[in-house]
């Protein structure tokens, strides 16, 4: 064993290692409100059945809550809330009606393999599958609502409290604007990682930086050309935009120079070369600038003339320039050229073309792309496993005397949501869980079952929802579980009593999914780790294709948008190898043995990032041959991921700084065939 696997945490201490997220305090507000209201209501009209209900759907609608523009928020849980009400309604009226038990198996069986291929389409439709098959057991489970259809328009106008609570929030000004908040947040990180060049923590700094250009490109997704000005032709000088379209225009430049700086830091990471502390320091500043109070450059029309004084508002703070240094390596020019870009960018100003960077945001969404994920074979596998499991946990509860089933393929809903991690880490962490939470809940209502208290406790517990989801699993389950219980004390169906059944309940669906969804389901975490590399290799491919294309001085947009999947990719790939960290071995030592693969395919991002700065500032011409090699390695390391064999070889970085002379290309490809040989 080497000394870096010997020093590793074990698996058990990955898995019970908590995050410390940031207290996203609006969202805790707005969802103890939009908790409240209908439970308060309910209580105060005698129809507490309704407010129940309703509650439900504004805490579904909290688990799908973001900081982010409303449109996005509206598609977000809408989708998410209108699969729950969907589910509501079947499970309602199996109920209702009477299905016979073989019957109502077969129904929601087919229903968590809708449930499950819908999940494995992303993470929207992992939250609307997932809440489909909840729902549906809810539904089947719990006492009707009078008359029985309406459980479900109740938890849609639940939901839709939520997100009038949230329509207040329209930005007073643009660095209000989430979108804002997030590209300063990859400003700030992308100073981070300039800070750390040259340092053992560059490594960490880039995937940082990774994810929160991830979480920017998340709040980006819809198309931005199709709100942006067409070119004109026929009109020399254009004309000022409207506010909201050279807002988006503002936030589409300054995040193409965040891109563009990216790659270059990338390339100095790779090369482990320092750049001076005060050029170092400029992305923060630039952060700083665009969530500054006195900040309007955000409606400033970036295609301005550049010397019109109006493009420059009286009112605009002091913008952040480059000091003056000399950049020595192409890698620094690169560097240098698009920070440039980059506080041109952030102060609304046109830019100097001679530094400008071309990119373009990511291409428009493909209308049919739900349909085709929907009906792909990932999808149809994973709705296998819902189905498998929720059909176990139907027959096994039919045949024990439990007296309210429902709780059981609901957990199982629970812990096979795709997007989460390990599924051995969320049955055992859904056990523990539950039963610190029916601990605290009969501690409760030992002492008391006031409605109007308990339905400030359920308040209470939707409100930490937002913190818990972000802190750990465990820690989630912790805080839903008493916020159930209590809602279904509220509906006159439970007591102090039936509280201990529940971890019955839980501990069955944990086993259940444990042996049907884990141990007998061959899809574990090294299936789930190749697939993964090999998509990261597909990418970097297309991105070293792309740099050595014909478009060298000129980086055409489809290099930008190549680049961009092709760190998402690296960084998906290492979250999966995180993720099988936490689970026992020989899962957890196999996902060990990608890590050396995943920290290969991220260095190779580094070098050829750095080899695009040698074609394009360095005056080297494209070498077929090491780009052959390198094509050659990443087939043979995809090869060795479909046939699930992690490579031997062990790579290391080599002491000191690259030499600008030699081909960034050549050293990776040797590189990669020291990892394959």
């Amino acid at each position: 064993m080497s000394s870096s696997a010997a020093s590793r945490p074990p698996w058990w201490a990955h898995a019970a290692r908590p995050t410390r997220p940031a207290v996203p305090w609006a969202l805790l507000v707005r969802a103890a409100v939009g908790t409240a209201v209908p439970l308060f209501v309910g209580l105060a009209c005698g129809r507490l059945g309704f407010g129940v209900f309703a509650a439900l759907g504004a805490m579904h609608a909290t688990l799908n809550d973001r900081m982010e523009p409303a449109r996005l928020r509206v598609q977000r849980i809408g989708t998410a809330v209108g699969a729950s009400a969907v589910g509501m309604v079947i499970g309602g009226a199996l109920r209702h009606f009477d299905v016979p038990l073989l019957a109502a198996v077969v129904v929601l069986t087919l229903l968590g393999f809708a449930s499950g291929a819908l999940s494995a389409t992303g993470p929207r439709g992992s939250a609307a599958g997932m809440l489909l098959l909840v729902s549906a057991a809810l539904g089947d489970g719990m006492a009707p609502a009078h008359p029985w259809w309406a459980a479900g328009p109740l938890m849609l106008l639940g939901a839709g409290l939520v997100l009038l609570l949230g329509l207040p929030y329209r930005p007073a000004r643009p660095a209000d604007d989430p979108r804002v908040q997030a590209l300063a947040a990859v400003y700030e990180a992308l100073g981070g990682l300039l800070t750390a060049l040259g340092t053992p923590q560059g490594a960490a700094a880039r995937r940082v930086l990774t994810a929160r250009l991830n979480q920017l490109q998340d709040l980006l997704q819809d198309p931005l050309s199709s709100l942006l000005p067409r070119p004109r032709r026929t009109r020399p000088t254009p004309s000022p935009l409207p506010q909201e379209s050279a807002h988006l225009h503002h936030l589409h430049r300054a995040y193409e120079a965040a891109l563009a700086a990216s790659e270059a830091a990338t390339g100095l990471l790779w090369a482990w070369r320092p750049v001076p502390p005060e050029v170092a320091a400029l992305p923060s500043a630039l952060a700083r600038q665009l969530t500054s109070p006195a900040s309007t450059a955000a409606s400033t029309p970036a295609d301005s003339p550049p010397n019109n004084p109006a493009s420059s508002p009286p009112d605009a703070p002091a913008t952040s320039k480059l000091p003056d240094w000399s950049p020595d390596t192409p890698a620094r020019q690169a560097l240098d050229a698009a920070l440039r870009t980059a506080a041109d960018a952030v102060a609304g100003r046109a830019g100097d073309p001679a530094t400008a960077v071309h990119a373009a945001p990511a291409p428009p969404p493909d209308p049919w792309r739900l349909r085709a994920r929907l009906l792909s074979r990932g999808s149809a596998r994973y709705g296998a496993r819902v189905a498998l499991c929720v059909a176990v946990a139907e027959a096994v509860t039919a045949g024990l005397p439990l007296d309210r089933a429902y709780w059981v393929p609901m957990t199982v809903a629970f812990v096979l949501k795709p997007d989460l991690g390990s599924v051995f880490l969320r049955a055992v962490s859904r056990a523990v869980g539950t039963v610190l939470g029916v601990a605290l809940t009969a501690a409760l209502l030992s002492l008391t079952t006031e409605p109007w208290l308990l339905a400030a406790v359920a308040a209470l517990c939707v409100a930490l929802l937002p913190y818990s989801a972000a802190a750990h699993y465990g820690l989630n389950t912790a805080v839903m579980t008493p916020m159930a219980l209590v809602l279904v004390q509220l509906g006159g169906q439970s007591g102090v009593a039936e509280v201990g059944p529940r971890v019955l309940d839980t501990v069955l669906a944990s086993l259940i999914v444990l042996v049907f969804g884990y141990l007998l389901w061959p899809e574990r975490a090294p299936h789930r780790i190749e697939p993964r590399i090999v998509t990261a290799t597909g990418t970097l491919r297309a991105y070293l294709l792309s740099v050595t294309g014909p478009t060298l001085k000129d980086p055409a947009p489809s290099q930008v948008w190549l680049r961009r999947t092709a760190y998402r990719a690296l960084a998906d790939a290492r979250q999966e190898v995180r993720h099988g960290l936490t689970e026992p071995p020989p899962a957890g030592r196999q996902a060990e043995a990608w890590l050396p693969a995943t920290a290969a395919l991220e260095r190779l991002g580094g070098a050829v990032a750095a080899y695009a700065a040698q074609l394009r500032y360095g005056g080297r011409r494209p070498e077929p041959a090491e780009v052959t090699r390198v094509l050659a390695a990443l087939e043979q390391l995809a090869t060795a991921a479909r046939a699930h064999r992690p490579p031997d070889g062990r790579t290391e970085r080599p002491p000191g700084p690259h030499n600008p002379a030699r081909s960034a290309l050549a050293q990776a490809a040797g590189e990669l065939e020291q990892l394959l040989r």
